[in-house]
Formats: C-alpha cells, structure tokens, sequence
C-alpha cells in the first residue's frame, strides 16, 4: 500500500516511507517532527488503528511496524534499529518506548555527542551508543507513563502497570508493575 492510500495523517502528506492501513488515522501535528529513518518502509501501521498524539522518533536507519486493532495515545516511539508491536496492543499517554539509550553512557562519550550533536559538532560522527530491538507481542495493555527499554520482549497478553519502567522481557500473559517493573501477577 502506498503512503496515505488508505489511512491518513491529520497533520499533512505522510513521509513517502509510511504505510498506514486501511481504516487508520494519525493524529498530530508532531507526529514525524523528529521523522529521519531512510529505510524503504521505515514505519508501517496496520489496519484499525488510531495514533493520537504519537511521535515518531526515528533514526536513519530505523524500522517500525505496529499491527492492526492499535491504540496509542501521546506516546513516544524511540527508535534507532527496530520496534516491532503486534496487533491489538493499547498504549497508555506519556509512555515511551525505546530501543537505545540514544546517547553514550560513559561521561566522556557523553560530552563527545553533546559536542557532535550541537552547531559547535560541525559534522562530527557521533559515539556509537547499543542498540537492541524491541518487540511487543499481541493483545498487550501498557498504561500511561510506562517506560519500555532496549531489548526488552513482551509478550502476548501481558499488562505494564501504569508508571512501571520495563528493563527485561515479560512473559505472556504477565502483569508487572514498578520501577524495574516486577510481575505481580496475572493479565486479567
């Protein structure tokens, strides 16, 4: 499907790059403000699914892709390498999802990309910094002000408590909560 053939951004022509299915809609003005992935599908949205208030951050060489039966409300998707979310999921606002850091940890590194990435950097390469996909099985619930950390899995059916900060993979049909989200129980 080409950009825009079936859904639509409310905020103007989608990036050539952007499938959105049938039925979908993207809601914002900011949507793709920090859009930069060069990839031939760098984001594509399933069929049914509403992005209300979603910014897509995402770097050259990034991929996104979001199944059918989403809804997400004014969360941000970080990505440098690749998130994939299945079908049916819920993302609550204020959440993020991020697969990097997008940013080195050591503090000398850390000044080196400040310095890269300011008009004083004058085209100089960023330190690299890791990147790990993350994947989000079908029919997850995440609620609002939820964190999802490079490389974490979560899988079908779970539920991310509101406010929890995901650093490692939850099982199917899990509930955590906390910061580092805990499992504390079952998907209801």
């Amino acid at each position: 499907m080409s950009a825009g053939e079936s859904g639509k951004w409310l905020g103007g022509a989608l990036p050539a790059n952007v499938r959105v299915g049938m039925n979908s809609v993207i809601i914002g003005d900011l949507a793709f403000k920090r859009f930069h992935s060069r990839q031939p599908e760098a984001l594509c949205v399933g069929a049914n699914c509403t992005m209300d208030g979603v910014h897509f951050d995402l770097g050259d060489a990034a991929q996104l892709t979001i199944g059918d039966y989403c809804y997400f409300t004014n969360a941000v998707l970080l990505c440098e390498l690749e998130v994939r979310i299945g079908s049916y999921v819920v993302v609550g606002w204020n959440t993020t999802i991020a697969d990097s850091d997008f940013h080195p940890l050591a503090p000398a590194q850390r000044v080196a990309d400040a310095i890269a990435c300011s008009p004083l950097g004058k085209g100089r390469t960023r330190p690299p910094v890791v990147k790990q996909p993350v994947v989000i099985e079908d029919d997850v619930w995440i609620g609002p002000n939820a964190a999802i950390l490079k490389g974490v899995r979560v899988g079908a059916g779970a539920w991310i408590e509101a406010g929890s900060v995901v650093t490692r993979d939850v099982p199917p049909g899990a509930r955590v909560l906390g910061n580092p989200a805990q499992i504390v129980g079952e998907a209801k």
